[in-house]
């Protein structure tokens, strides 16, 4: 699991390039006021390619959500070397090494195609309205004019074919004379981001961890990382967060064995990813424990103290996650169990937890891997297995809802109190019902005959929430108002289901809003 690269600590600044979204290519995209959220990433170390000269690297990216325009980073955070970018190209990605023609678009840096990036520097190109879809590849092709040192900055283990071309081809869709990862693998090079313009995106989350984040046994070519899975399944329930993957195989939270060690990295490549509203803190602990040394429970303890505290102090959510099974010797699955332990307490300071460990040991044997999801070395999960760890992400730890409490009181709901999808509020007499329905809409029932709606069926609705100033409020799944009663200003008011089907909202002057 450990890959040994030379430790070359710098100051880095990323390069950023602004590029857009598009749901289908030949829509224009727009640049906007929306705040830019991540789409895709990969954490930047060392690679293991002899350099590049006269060449132009088209590299295929899988986003997690779409946005009207957007912008890359490139990083030249090991380098030896200013970094001479000849020009960049954006496009959709056809098949293979292939775009669509008539998608490219060119990329330009202060109005100009070129870019020098000083060793650990940062640019940002201009913005592009160009249209990156959710859920799909998109090409970014970079000529590099002259010889570059060799073992680059950017992401080994990158599961996915990067295609060279001699001379400057990025605009070319067919990429004539590209080969696929003859540069020594399926790596990433000097491309680390691509951010989105989004205005009904509510935050990314970052997965952070080492090889189990990374994918490193999944399908090559697939997509089939658990970050690429869970992005899936917020697509589903219509929540629109970024997922950026900061796994880096080997990695663990106190080495710099491969890339810089978790704990030093952690600002970097977490607190200051655009947008980012939560971290996943997924499988660094693994390789602190699954070495020559181990660390100790204690110790890693305290580097989950650390991370939770640092990321709260940036006002970002901490998932912790369990650390699955792996060969080890009774006193190291001591030491596991017990960080573990202290994952799953009430009073670890976890914002959530992502149970890996049960979601795929062998229940009959927690040390180890159900079969089904062993990718054969009894450490990483094999497709099946990163799924089961996708499946396992309660998507409520990553909405942008209130919460609401169930409740208390027969036909009544109180500050804080709300209903679910699909949920409903009943009368003390049991005659009617508020229903927040499948469909969306609002609406009061007896018994089967509708006699009130809010005229909202076909939307998004995730949940009806009395708010704590006395406005009772409908929210989409991404926290936006759908319907309120225009009620606030009434802290303490609450929402009654009355036994004549009529839903009212009490206030300590009295009846302040009625359904009729």
């Amino acid at each position: 699991m450990k890959r040994w690269v030379d430790k070359l600590l710098k100051a880095v600044l990323v390069v950023s390039m602004m590029w857009p979204d598009t749901n289908h290519y030949f829509a224009q995209g727009v640049v906007s006021s929306a705040p830019w959220v991540g789409t895709w990433s990969v954490a930047p170390s060392v690679t293991d390619d002899d350099g590049f000269n006269n060449q132009t690297v088209r590299q295929i990216v899988h986003t997690s959500i779409g946005g009207t325009s957007a912008r890359i980073h490139l990083s030249n955070l090991y380098g030896t070397e200013p970094l001479v970018i000849g020009n960049v190209h954006i496009a959709r990605r056809a098949r293979g090494k292939n775009t669509i023609a008539g998608s490219d678009l060119a990329v330009t840096f202060g109005g100009q195609p070129n870019v020098t990036i000083p060793v650990g520097a940062s640019i940002v190109s201009d913005s592009i309205a160009f249209q990156v879809p959710a859920l799909a590849d998109v090409a970014i092709s970079l000529y590099l004019p002259q010889r570059t040192p060799p073992h680059s900055t950017g992401h080994v283990d990158g599961l996915q074919d990067v295609y060279i071309a001699p001379g400057d081809a990025g605009a070319d869709p067919a990429f004539a004379g590209g080969t696929a990862n003859s540069a020594g693998g399926q790596s990433y090079y000097f491309l680390t981001n691509l951010d989105v313009q989004n205005a009904a995106a509510t935050g990314a989350v970052v997965a952070f961890g080492a090889s189990i984040t990374d994918g490193l046994l999944s399908r090559a070519n697939t997509n089939r990382r658990w970050p690429n899975r869970l992005a899936v399944r917020l697509q589903k329930a219509g929540m629109t967060v970024g997922v950026l993957n900061q796994g880096i195989s080997g990695n663990d939270f106190f080495t710099d064995n491969a890339g810089q060690a978790g704990l030093t990295r952690f600002d970097r490549d977490v607190l200051q990813q655009p947008g980012v509203k939560w971290v996943i803190v997924s499988d660094d602990a693994v390789n602190d424990l699954n070495n020559d040394n181990p660390s100790t429970a204690p110790q890693l303890i305290a580097a989950f103290r650390q991370l939770i505290d640092r990321s709260h102090r940036a006002n970002i959510k901490l998932i912790c996650s369990t650390l699955t099974p792996f060969d080890a010797p009774p006193a190291v699955q001591a030491v596991r169990q017990r960080v573990n332990a202290f994952i799953l307490s009430p009073t670890s300071g976890c914002d959530a937890v992502l149970d890996q460990a049960s979601a795929v040991s062998d229940p009959t044997d927690p040390a180890i891997f159900l079969p089904a999801y062993n990718g054969g070395d009894d450490l990483h999960p094999n497709d099946a297995g990163l799924q089961a760890i996708a499946d396992a992400v309660d998507l409520d730890a990553l909405s942008s809802l209130p919460p609401i409490q169930p409740p208390s009181t027969c036909g009544q709901l109180g500050p804080g109190q709300g209903l679910a999808s699909g949920q409903k509020l009943t009368s003390c007499a049991g005659r009617f019902a508020l229903n927040v329905q499948a469909d969306g809409d609002l609406t009061i029932t007896q018994t089967t005959t509708t006699i009130w709606s809010a005229g909202m069926s076909g939307s998004s609705t995730a949940e009806l929430r009395m708010q704590e100033n006395g406005n009772l409020v409908a929210f989409d799944f991404n926290g936006a108002v759908l319907w309120e009663s225009g009620t606030s200003g009434n802290p303490g008011a609450y929402a009654y289901m009355q036994d004549d089907g009529t839903l009212v909202i009490y206030a300590l002057s009295g009846a302040i809003w009625s359904s009729r």
